[in-house]
């Protein structure tokens, strides 16, 4: 007996072993097995086949079975497959991506351990009226034992438990949460335990919350709006797969997802609701879970590796969520029934995995899987993506709007302001307008909210030497290094190196270095400055590495801890907060100035996305008292996007930027292929590029563009090059993707470019 094996490798194909007698009987496919690999290598590889066939080469013995259930259902095999040949990447580098590293382990040891709480009950013996009393009475001498007793009957209900003779109602307690309700130490509770009085104990607990409420009492009514864009998303089902939902920001799309997703379930089916972002989970898996409670699974990478190898594990199970959300690699997981997906925020760039492989888009992927599941696809957004828009315009996509928002509150107004002519003015205040200036102060007296959008963190993106001129580079990138004022550090954003700010100039030997520019971090102390009273937080990167952080922080401006939120793009990303009145964009022009054809397309989603922060409600009340105020700070005022998001007029973003794309040849009017070689050594890069570009136009002719530097040439002491291939949508994909593959196995075949890296990005 033989089976075929994925292992967790870069390299292509399936590999074959060979297995023993004893352990025949344990092998099926989807299982893991310990499997030799080279010299000295064990991994824990994924089966695929089972089978007679005796291979040319010779084979060696799988080690051991680690699994007695399948770690790999069939339809997500099949996936898998589609994503290693669409995306142009190998088998092992998918497994890599979609399995927790704790189902890696070549000893088939998971390394995590069940959550356990410590917790306190009543002794057995004292769940008696009579005895307790007496017991309590005994204690007058000792007043905190007393108190931490009175405490614990109070919040446990054991009046109640005792009066209805049932001790199974008895709430459960941690040790934490009653210390903290007494306010005493541990020793007294290890005094009231050595009485006999109560016991500790540990339980085990799902490391991801959950609370168990009936949906028929939290499910919320619909609007007429909302209720007829959900009638006309059944319809849209009856004949297309897949509807576009084109709701503008806070017109109440979650609590459509929310009703259709309580129909799918009632049909005992899955859902997967995915989203672009780890911070908006928190504030969507609280509305879930009010609605869902436990039948709601998470899954994303800031959780612990444990966490995801629970929630793999449950998926697999006989009893698996019912709902999963989660970002782009939770459409790689297991799903035995799935009803529904939810692709919410359609249009965002975050769905698109770059770095490693497979670089996957997982809308693109989550389409793929209804499809092959035979289930249905709903893309929510207030700004689709071209290719999404576009699909609905050409009849392949159904297409719903929802054009007002919810409690018919107000679009925000937007004023624009010339930062430009400010400046040559000297009216800004450092980054900041005078209009902005009003208009945070005036919230503030209202005692409303702000967001201020900085697309850049750290304190400011450049240092320089006001003698000569000189900046701090990255030795290992071809980046500036941008100073961190916290950690009085320079970092490259690009491959993590970080060194200590220079005092002196290392050109010149001058002390006048001088930081240019402003990140969140300084626009944090500018704030400080101006607005000493005010509570001012920030969202970047750097404040929200743990799940704790950013969740500490969303939670905080919820409760009215924060005034003032300064935010990266994660604050554009449909977080929903009652208070704000006023968003401010501080520069605009940075994103409608970057090397890439989606720019102004990016620029657009991105600039509506944080206006729609605004005004969406009137200080948590619900009532339309006045619009969201939204100021969109930049240096060309007149530029035609910045007046399309003026006027909420996608459909001149949209045909402005098709005929751009038709007159260039653009995605989505074509497949666009990105082919990036590597190299240590500049020269032998160069000579690689050129050769291979030459070899592609020999198959592809005009189609390719280049060899080019792409923005940022150098990454981790690695020079990079790249090749753009352009092909018609009728092209024959399977033969394109098929001669890119000789080419890659011909070019890294040659001696000479041996140690370089190339691969593919496709889409």
């Amino acid at each position: 007996m033989f089976v075929d094996c994925i292992v967790p490798l870069p390299l292509e194909g399936v590999f074959t072993y060979n297995v023993p007698a004893h352990l025949s009987q344990k092998v099926q496919v989807g299982c893991r097995v310990n499997v030799p690999f080279g010299q000295k290598k064990q991994y824990a590889a994924l089966v695929t086949r089972v089978h007679d066939e005796q291979p040319a080469c010779q084979t060696k013995d799988i080690l051991a079975v680690l699994d007695e259930e399948r770690m790999l259902l069939p339809n997500q095999l099949k996936l898998w497959q589609w994503v290693a040949e669409y995306y142009m990447c190998t088998l092992g580098e998918v497994y890599k991506a979609a399995i927790p590293s704790g189902l890696k382990e070549k000893d088939g040891v998971v390394r995590y351990r069940p959550r356990t709480v410590d917790c306190v009950r009543l002794a057995g013996e004292y769940f008696d009226g009579y005895k307790l009393n007496s017991a309590l009475a005994a204690m007058k001498s000792t007043p905190k034992q007393q108190l931490l007793m009175i405490r614990y009957i109070e919040l446990t209900g054991v009046n109640a438990a005792l009066t209805v003779g049932n001790a199974n109602i008895l709430k459960e307690i941690t040790r934490e949460e009653l210390l903290k309700a007494v306010g005493c130490s541990s020793s007294v509770l290890k005094a009231v335990c050595e009485r006999g009085l109560l016991e500790e104990y540990e339980k085990t607990v799902d490391r991801i919350p959950t609370a168990s409420i009936p949906a028929s009492l939290i499910l919320q009514p619909l609007s007429d709006a909302q209720q007829t864009a959900m009638l006309q998303i059944k319809d849209v089902w009856r004949e297309k797969d897949v509807c576009l939902l084109h709701g503008v920001t806070s017109s109440g799309k979650t609590e459509i997802y929310i009703h259709l997703i309580n129909e799918v379930l009632a049909q005992g089916k899955q859902v997967l609701y995915m989203l672009p972002e780890i911070v908006l989970t928190s504030q969507l898996t609280e509305r879930l879970r009010k609605v869902f409670g436990d039948r709601l699974g998470v899954y994303h990478s800031r959780y612990t590796d444990a966490e995801r190898v629970e929630v793999y594990r449950k998926q697999i199970s006989d009893t698996p969520y019912d709902i999963i959300v989660g970002v782009r690699s939770s459409v790689l997981l297991p799903f035995h029934n799935l009803g529904m997906v939810i692709i919410d925020e359609e249009h965002e760039t975050s769905f698109k995995q770059t770095e490693p492989a497979p670089r996957y888009h997982a809308r693109n992927v989550a389409l793929v899987m209804a499809r092959m599941s035979g289930t249905k696809t709903l893309l929510g957004t207030a700004t689709p993506s071209l290719e999404s828009y576009s699909n609905a315009v050409a009849g392949k996509y159904g297409y719903v709007s929802l054009t007002t928002r919810f409690g018919n509150v107000c679009m925000p107004e937007i004023e624009v302001v010339d930062i430009a002519e400010l400046k040559r003015k000297k009216l800004m205040n450092g980054p900041f307008s005078p209009v902005l200036l009003r208009e945070i102060r005036q919230a503030l007296e209202r005692n409303e909210q702000v967001i201020l959008f900085q697309n850049r963190r750290g304190f400011a993106p450049v240092v320089e030497c006001h003698v000569c001129g000189w900046t701090p580079q990255c030795p290992h990138c071809d980046v500036s290094l941008t100073f961190h004022k916290r950690s009085n550090s320079l970092t490259c954003h690009y491959c993590g190196f970080s060194t200590s700010v220079a005092q002196r100039c290392p050109q010149c030997d001058a002390d006048r270095l001088s930081s240019k520019g402003y990140g969140t971090e300084r626009i944090e102390d500018v704030l400080a400055s101006i607005f000493p009273d005010a509570k001012v937080a920030r969202m970047d990167l750097d404040t929200t590495r743990s799940r704790s952080a950013y969740e500490g922080i969303i939670k905080g401006f919820q409760r009215g801890d924060t005034d003032i939120l300064i935010g990266t793009q994660m604050v554009t990303k449909g977080l929903d907060f009652r208070r704000v009145s006023v968003v401010g964009i501080l520069n605009a022009s940075t994103m409608l100035n970057q090397p890439d054809f989606r720019s102004y397309e990016r620029a657009y989603q991105m600039m509506t996305q944080v206006a729609g922060r605004a005004g969406r409600s009137s200080a948590g009340t619900g009532q339309n008292v006045r619009p969201g105020r939204v100021i969109l700070q930049v240096h060309d005022a007149k530029q035609p996007t910045v007046m399309q998001v003026v006027r909420g007029d996608f459909e001149g973003m949209f045909r402005t930027q098709m005929e751009e794309r038709r007159l260039f040849m653009y995605p989505p009017l074509c497949r666009l292929v990105y082919v990036y070689i590597k190299h240590k050594d500049e020269i032998v890069l160069e000579h690689l590029a050129e050769e291979l570009a030459a070899l592609l136009r020999q198959v592809f002719g005009h189609r390719v563009l280049g060899p080019d530097m792409p923005p940022i040439a150098r990454v981790q002491t690695m020079y990079i090059r790249k090749v753009c291939l352009k092909l018609e949508l009728t092209a024959n994909m399977a033969e394109a993707r098929r001669r890119l593959h000789e080419i890659q196995k011909y070019m890294t075949s040659k001696p000479e470019y041996k140690s370089a890296v190339m691969y593919y990005d496709v889409d």
